[in-house]
């Protein structure tokens, strides 16, 4: 095997395998491949990572590289040497036969031969041209060649590039569904969540009501007992005495015997009621409940966070509303404010600026007690017809859903007023309240440890605006009178 070129071996190592030209301001990545600094950026056009060595495809996550000037040095004495060896003549190229230079090119044989081969008999009739000529001529051939030959190699790489740049926009897309994935299964999880304490504070409100009535009908039943037991022992003893004295007053006698027949004191509906509720949730397959669940997700029946703010117009002279309307603190000092139609004048409460008429929403309250005196506080929902001027009850009766905290024991604002039992028995600091208008449903959780707290009855809205409510003040009522507490302050928040 003939021995390799050196010239050509040391044009291999200064020539850029991407232009397959001399290198040009050659740079070095990290794997130790050189290529001109023009090439590399053009191969790496529009990638943000994932930056790829085109000859041995490692990948580095960083667009780096690094100016190599001893390669540049020897591309330049390599082009020195080669422009000086063509211009040496080429004494070792003679013809093989007669060892002279070869100074023709046969055009039918495609091949240099001296001027002997030229008149001899094999190539005597053949057309030849001089060296030089026929060197320029296919030099010209093989020009027009290459720029075809770069064109095709530039069409690839934008094919290469293209296609890497859709890669990464398909794999962006993917990350993007996965994200989207996740969140919504996170939104079903919270919605189940959700439900379940639905359900349960549901369960918890019909056994108390189912409690009380049990109570009331045993009460009734044991009365009516005792009534027949002493009427019984009455005529008993009755019937035992002489006929003289058992005939006094037999009249009065026969018509206390012959009372009305017992009637069932309480209609035990409850019974039904439960009934009904347990039917519903049995007919309500797993399947028919997740496909409830899902489409919660969509725009009509989707749980939103109200992004609730306060109403300064409607708020009680002694409150202070923030500038930003998210906070609102009691005070012992009357403000000089407008007696508008809309503001409450007696009791020191204040309505959200947004307003309900469909869907399902909740926001949360923080509540902040300042100083040794607890406050009394309430959070809610009120109508929008809810009485503004004179003293107020805060019940459904008067279009006022809430719960208050007095004493640190929170209750329901219901007639008569319930107390509702906590664990721990404080009342919390951060109430979530829950609207769902279409229900006519409105309930209330601790949002710091995700307990129910109290599930109203539901209501009949009628179409009517339904607005957040608010009340801030101090323990020392004294039957209508709020008395002011050495300047400490209550005060809510709305939490973002």
């Amino acid at each position: 095997m003939a021995a390799a070129n050196p010239a050509k071996i040391l044009q291999g190592e200064v020539t850029c395998s991407v232009c397959l030209d001399y290198f040009k301001d050659p740079v070095s990545l990290d794997c130790g491949h050189n290529f001109c600094q023009a090439c590399i950026a053009q191969c790496w056009e529009g990638l943000h990572t994932n930056f790829r060595c085109p000859e041995c495809r490692r990948t580095f996550s960083q667009r780096n590289f690094k100016p190599n000037r001893q390669l540049r040095n020897i591309v330049e004495a390599s082009r020195m040497l080669t422009v000086k060896s063509t211009k040496e003549p080429e004494v070792e190229r003679v013809c093989e036969i007669h060892k002279r230079a070869l100074d023709v090119f046969c055009q039918e044989d495609q091949t240099p031969i001296c001027m002997v081969c030229h008149l001899s008999r094999d190539h005597k009739e053949y057309t030849v041209v001089p060296i030089q000529e026929a060197a320029e001529d296919y030099k010209d051939q093989i020009q027009s060649r290459l720029e075809i030959l770069k064109k095709e190699r530039e069409k690839i790489l934008s094919f290469k590039l293209n296609g890497e740049g859709k890669s990464q926009k398909l794999l962006k897309q993917l990350q993007t569904e996965k994200q989207k994935i996740v969140s919504e299964v996170q939104q079903l999880h919270q919605l189940l969540k959700e439900q379940e304490q639905l359900l349960l504070a549901q369960l918890e409100e019909l056994n108390k009501e189912i409690e009380k009535r049990r109570a009331e009908y045993v009460a009734k039943l044991s009365e009516e007992l005792s009534s027949f037991s002493h009427l019984i022992s009455e005529m008993e003893q009755k019937c035992q005495l002489p006929a003289s004295e058992f005939l006094q007053d037999i009249k009065g006698t026969l018509s206390r015997c012959e009372r009305e027949k017992f009637q069932n004191p309480v209609t035990f509906s409850l019974e039904l009621k439960w009934r009904s509720w347990e039917s519903s949730q049995r007919n309500a397959s797993l399947e028919t409940r997740m496909k409830k669940f899902k489409d919660s997700l969509s725009s009509s029946q989707r749980l939103d966070k109200a992004n609730v703010t306060l109403d300064p117009d409607t708020a009680h002279p002694k409150l202070t509303v923030s500038a930003d309307r998210r906070c609102v603190r009691w005070g012992d000092t009357w403000q000089d404010l407008p007696n508008n139609p809309g503001r409450f004048d007696t009791r020191s409460c204040v309505l959200g600026c947004e307003g309900f008429t469909s869907g399902r929403h909740y926001w949360e309250v923080e509540v902040e007690v300042e100083g040794e005196v607890k406050g009394v506080w309430a959070v809610g929902v009120a109508r929008e017809s809810v009485g503004r001027k004179g003293w107020i009850s805060f019940n459904p009766e008067e279009g006022i859903w809430a719960v208050e905290s007095r004493r640190d024991q929170c209750r329901a604002l219901i007639s008569p007023v319930q107390l509702i039992p906590l664990s721990p028995s404080r009342a919390p600091r951060m109430i979530r309240v829950y609207l769902d208008y279409e229900e006519g449903r409105v309930a209330f959780f601790d949002a710091g440890r995700g307990d129910p707290i109290v599930t109203f009855p539901p209501a009949a809205f009628a179409g009517e605006r339904i607005r957040p409510f608010f009340c801030v003040g101090f323990e020392g009522y004294s039957l209508s009178f709020l008395i002011p507490s050495l300047g400490r302050r209550c005060q809510l928040a709305l939490c973002p």
